[in-house]
């Protein structure tokens, strides 16, 4: 039986930058519309995985782990909680339950992502999944705007229900042009209540385009690194993830 409700009531995500202001049940710092995963453990491994020599199994698992992480935080900071009656082998007690679990629909940018989602569903495991392969045309570039033309391949989305919380996750947000493209498809025939961007590095510029485009997206990330290169890679980032996690350089 529900006794009450509890507001989700986050201790380790920290506002970076400004993109407007929507009030959520995250503890933050009052400033702007991003939000930065604090938790020592994320900074921890964070740190493994941009290390050079960190080879493509320990890769990988950090990312898994990242991913796992940051599906707490997300639990923490934005879900509700509901007292409940239970009772245990000596006596009746109260007890408190995570609500609306189950909806829950994890978005996979291929292919970078499949680790960091692996990691989230061990938050999430009755999370409905979709899937978009996504990447930016590397021979074409970055035009003067910093953005890339974006080719999509596949897309396999799940029902996306107004009741939702919809996590969109890929480890790199670098110009943003991949991620606003994969929101197009995202949101064409869907308007969730919950939407989380998630990576585990970006770039300030990246952060801002995807902002602006999809205001109503919470953006979530673990570092929020320095600038881009002139070839739209995040410095000092962690390398290409996908190229890393499955070993193709």
């Amino acid at each position: 039986m529900t006794t009450g409700v509890r507001p989700a009531a986050g201790t380790a995500m920290t506002r970076f930058i400004s993109l407007g202001s929507r009030n959520t049940g995250m503890t933050i710092e009052d400033r702007d519309e991003a939000y930065l995963v604090t938790h020592a453990l994320a900074k921890d491994t964070l740190s493994k995985i941009r290390d050079v020599e960190t080879e493509q199994v320990a890769f990988r698992k950090g990312l898994v782990k990242l991913g796992r992480i940051c599906g707490y935080e997300i639990i923490d900071g934005a879900m509700d909680t509901e007292y409940v009656s239970i009772e245990t082998p000596l006596a009746e007690t109260t007890g408190e339950r995570v609500k609306r679990l189950d909806d829950v629909v994890i978005i996979n940018v291929l292919r970078a992502a499949t680790p960091f989602v692996e990691g989230l569903l061990k938050a999430f495991p009755r999370a409905k999944q979709g899937v978009i392969s996504a990447g930016r045309d590397e021979e074409a570039g970055m035009n003067e705007d910093g953005e890339f033309p974006i080719t999509v391949d596949y897309v396999k989305l799940p029902e996306i229900r107004e009741t939702d919380t919809v996590i969109v996750a890929d480890p790199m947000l670098a110009t943003g042009s991949t991620m606003c493209a994969v929101l197009e498809y995202v949101l064409a025939d869907a308007d969730p209540e919950n939407l989380f961007v998630l990576s585990a590095v970006s770039a300030p510029d990246g952060l801002l385009r995807v902002g602006e485009a999809v205001p109503e997206a919470d953006l979530l990330t673990v570092a929020i690194d320095d600038h881009l290169d002139e070839n739209g890679f995040i410095v000092p980032g962690l390398g290409d993830a996908g190229d890393r996690a499955f070993r193709t350089t």
